[in-house]
């Protein structure tokens, strides 16, 4: 059984570089395979593109986004054909009433903040949620998108400059404080919130004011 396990694993590597070799559209469908089915060191892929062909290293992130977004509709089609009972499995009653609120309050920011991190994030649990709790599809092919392009954005620029063994390191630093980058998103998930909510209210005041000034 581990015999097979090793040759299959020899045969997605071989697969995975034959496919980088086709440039842009290899990276294309690299992404789109990582994000519907098989996971896919992306990460060291993007990197890779990146430092190879650094006068483009803006592209990468474009192309690897892109694949995502539309890779990451078979999860989200399978989550929205009925995958309430699936999703109970693999995460409890509380941690889905949580998730289910968050997309009600704020779906587009519920996914563009995990779209946005770096492994160990369970981003296919997120997208699989997104059709659960019937995510409108637009908001959820711009959520995926936007935030996969900062995430691959952030990781050329850094590879480009510091070189592609900064990227291997800041990755087992991920792996190794996971919670403390739990924690900082959800910082950032918060401010934003909180200042979305006060341009809301504030455009509203200026409004009502202005109404009231025209009715004296």
């Amino acid at each position: 059984m581990r015999h097979a396990w090793v040759v299959l694993l020899v045969k997605f590597k071989l697969l995975v570089a034959a496919v980088m070799k086709l440039g842009t559209l290899g990276l294309f469908l690299i992404s789109a395979m990582d994000a519907s089915t098989l996971a896919v060191p992306m990460d060291a892929i993007v990197a890779t593109f990146a430092w190879n062909n650094r006068a483009r290293f803006w592209i990468y992130p474009l192309v690897a986004a892109l694949g995502s977004a539309i890779g990451s509709l078979l999860p989200f089609l399978l989550g929205r054909a009925g995958g309430e009972l699936f999703l109970l499995k693999r995460i409890n009653r509380e941690r889905y009433e949580r998730m289910r609120d968050r997309f009600e309050r704020q779906e587009f920011m519920a996914l563009f903040i995990p779209a946005m991190l770096p492994p160990p994030t369970p981003f296919k649990l997120f997208v699989f949620a997104a059709g659960v709790f019937e995510m409108r599809l637009a908001p959820f092919l711009l959520a995926t998108f936007l935030g996969r392009v900062v995430r691959f954005f952030i990781l050329s620029l850094v590879t480009v400059k510091y070189g592609p063994g900064v990227v291997h390191r800041g990755l087992a630093l991920v792996h190794e404080h996971h919670d403390l980058v739990w924690t900082a998103a959800g910082l950032v998930l918060l401010a934003m919130v909180i200042y979305t909510l006060r341009k809301i209210f504030s455009r509203r005041a200026r409004v009502d004011i202005t109404g009231e000034t025209l009715a004296d």
